[in-house]
């Protein structure tokens, strides 16, 4: 097993390489009746595509999504058929001539070893399977998750840290990510930012960041107590990005520093006489359900592995050399990871809801 699929009953297997002719993801478990056209999925992958400012890799790819199954238009529209949907990106701009120093030699950092150690072959340009290019099979997947959430279930990131400089909790604003190159998750930070950034571009090296996921709309309920807790599968889906090192949902590590009464969300009844929760250090989750709060997490990103500087390493043949990457990279990743933290919960979420409705929403005499 490759384990190229995730999800349970909302199951999303990519398939594809960085530098193959094309690559694409198959949505499986997506219910019957909702319009879906390739419009609905491409401004969630124009977001993530590269080469849209100098911050981002210079590969020119257009991402133009197909959908080449799993929909039909009856004359009112294209519409979901339940059956399985199958989504196509075509690669246009590789440089596989980039990647020819490396072709036996593993970069630092990067998963050449482990990939070659497991498999004993490895696709060299750009990583092959193993490149952030399949990350655009996940945006163009969780497009398709959005609309099966609909438009109450409101999912929105955006960079909040950037090597040692930090937005703070009270400024974040979700609203700005929008516009400005760096997802950044405030407007005032954008300039000092962008010159920092472009330090560490010319210098032919890279930085690590930190975003935030912020979800609101969900309702009470989703999720399981034990092995399908909704904190851990939105951590493994966020932890299955390319590059991630980190997550953590709520307070997260910060709760290891708070005494009992600081980190218990306290409640008082609503004017509906519901519970009104007065702080949300639980990230929106409790035993692994949803609590009806804003879902928050934090996600980790390290430095891009590819940069400039000259880099120990070994090769293939058991020899000692060094190694200096060519080809265009991102000076910090997670930038463009700002749609695909996005489009991983979006999924993860979907896949919560369905399993919600097929297991409680639905009464027993009515599944059978």
């Amino acid at each position: 097993m490759s384990h190229n699929t995730f999800g349970h009953l909302f199951r999303v297997t990519t398939w594809g390489e960085s530098h193959g002719p094309a690559i694409g993801c198959v949505v499986d478990g997506c219910p019957p009746l909702i319009p879906l056209a390739e419009g609905d999925i491409q401004p969630w992958l124009d977001r993530r595509k590269p080469g849209s400012s100098r911050f981002v890799t210079q590969r020119r790819e257009d991402d133009q999504v197909r959908i080449l199954s799993g929909v039909f238009d009856d004359g009112a529209g294209p519409v979901t058929t339940g059956t399985p949907i199958s989504l196509m990106i075509e690669n246009t701009d590789q440089r596989s001539k980039d990647y020819g120093e490396i072709a036996r030699a593993y970069r630092p950092g990067h998963a050449d070893y482990a990939y070659q150690t497991k498999y004993g072959v490895r696709d060299h340009r750009g990583g092959g399977r193993s490149s952030a290019r399949e990350t655009a099979c996940r945006v163009a997947a969780g497009a398709v998750a959005r609309l099966v959430l609909g438009p109450d279930v409101r999912i929105r990131a955006g960079v909040v840290q950037i090597g040692p400089h930090r937005i703070t909790p009270d400024a974040i604003d979700f609203d700005a990510v929008e516009h400005n190159p760096l997802f950044a998750a405030s407007s005032e930070v954008v300039p000092a930012w962008e010159a920092y950034l472009d330090e560490v571009r010319k210098a032919g090296s890279s930085i690590g960041a930190v975003v935030a996921l912020e979800v609101t709309g969900v309702p009470a309920g989703w999720g399981a107590p034990l092995y399908a807790k909704l904190d851990a599968e939105l951590a493994a889906g966020l932890m299955s990005i390319n590059a991630a090192k980190g997550v953590e949902i709520g307070a997260g590590f910060e709760a290891a520093e708070l005494s009992g009464e600081d980190n218990a969300d306290e409640m008082r009844l609503g004017p509906d006489r519901a519970p009104v929760f007065l702080s949300n250090r639980a990230g929106g989750v409790l035993g692994g359900i949803s609590t009806g709060q804003a879902i928050t997490a934090r996600v980790a990103f390290k430095p891009t592995s590819s940069i400039l500087t000259t880099r120990r390493t070994v090769t293939r043949d058991g020899a000692e050399t060094e190694l200096r990457t060519k080809g265009r990279h991102d000076p910090c990743v997670a930038l463009r990871a700002v749609p695909v933290v996005e489009a991983m919960a979006a999924c993860v979420l979907a896949d919560a809801m369905l399993m919600h409705r097929a297991q409680v929403d639905a009464p027993f005499s009515q599944q059978y």
